[in-house]
Order: structure tokens, then sequence, then C-alpha cells
């Protein structure tokens, strides 16, 4: 609970830097709330779906700092939510390896329905790195629905999972239509809310995880 209570404060932290615009602020106490589910996560059983997941946060956390860096680092940042995201999907994997095609029908038209929107309005030289980005994030959301209805598996570890997929897609939408398709002044607040609440759902999936 401290570590969950630690996120909380940095949260709010990072909001109010975000609201009074003190940049250095928010780029100071950003990390902390993925810092504190890192933290948290060390309690959950240590195994290969344990490891992947703390792989993916570490990574996220990286990301977090490369896109609030002074200076243009988004390249940077996608390519460290990229392996985040693919540690993600290794972690879901090591769960289940079932074909779930609804499940997939469901990711293909998430992701398919992003990069759309984000190709329409001319990603330059960024096209490949954005479709790249979108199969990887369409495939780990595909293998976290999959988890759903797995007998070996608990189903709040199977929904948290799915749910915290399904909220980082919505969070890295957010980031594409505010960056490249119609800025709105609410981005900012959706897109960290979404992930941070992602970023717990996945973290909580390691928790209670199997059926006994």
């Amino acid at each position: 609970m401290r570590w969950l209570l630690l996120g909380l404060a940095g949260a709010a932290v990072f909001l109010y830097g975000r609201i009074t615009g003190d940049a250095q602020l928010s780029l100071l106490t950003k990390g902390i709330p993925v810092i504190a589910l890192l933290l948290w996560l060390r309690q959950a059983p240590a195994g290969t779906y344990r490891r992947w997941i703390g792989i993916g946060l570490v990574f996220s956390l990286a990301g977090d700092i490369l896109l609030d860096w002074p200076g243009d680092l988004f390249v940077f940042g996608l390519g460290a939510f990229l392996i985040g995201h693919l540690a993600y999907l290794r972690a879901y994997c090591s769960d289940s390896r079932q074909p779930a095609l609804p499940a997939l029908l469901l990711a293909l038209i998430a992701g398919g329905a992003m990069f759309a929107i984000l190709a329409s309005s001319g990603l330059g030289e960024l096209l490949i790195p954005v479709a790249c980005y979108a199969t990887a994030i369409c495939l780990m959301l595909w293998r976290a629905l999959a988890r759903i209805g797995h007998p070996q598996l608990q189903p709040r570890s199977t929904w948290l999972a799915a749910g915290g997929a399904a909220l980082f897609v919505l969070s890295d939408s957010l980031i594409g239509i505010d960056r490249f398709v119609a800025s709105f002044d609410a981005a900012p607040y959706a897109i960290i809310l979404t992930y941070w609440l992602g970023q717990w759902g996945i973290t909580a999936s390691a928790f209670q995880r199997q059926n006994t």
C-alpha cells in the first residue's frame, strides 16, 4: 500500500507542476508513479510473468522521461515504449498461447483504427516507425485479451491485464492524435491518467495470477 501512496503523491505533484506550468517539477516527478509500481511489483510472486512486466515498466519509465525531456526526443521515447510493449507481450505469452481469434480481431480493429487516423494526417518520415509501433501494441493487446477465460488463470488477473492494455493503447492513441491530428487542451491530462491507470492494471495482474 505504501508504494501505491507514493505513486499517488508523485502523480499529484506532477499534475500540479503541469497545471502551474512548472516544467522542471513535472519532469522530476513524472516517473514516480511507475517507480512506485516497480517497487510494488516486487511483492508479486516471482517468475517469468513478473520479470517481463518489470522490464516493461522500466522501459515505460524511460519513455516517460524521454517524451518530456527538453528537445524533441519523440522517436527515442517511441522506441522505449515499443520495447515496453514487447515486454508485456512476452509476459502475456508466458501465460497463454491460444489463438483467441475474437481477441485478435478486436486488437486488429483497435490498432488499425489508430494507425489509419494517424496516417491520414500525414506522418512523413515517421510513417514506418509509427506502423511498427501500432503493430506492437496491437499484438500486446491481443495477447492480453487472449488470457481472458484461461482455466488456469484467475479472472481478476486476466481482466486487469486486458483493461490495463486497453487503457495503454488509448493513451498512446491520444498522444498520436494530439501530436499529429488535432491538439486539444485536455490531452496532457487524458493521456497521463489513462496511461497511469493502464500501467496499474498491468502491474496488478501479476498478483494472485494463477488458480490454485
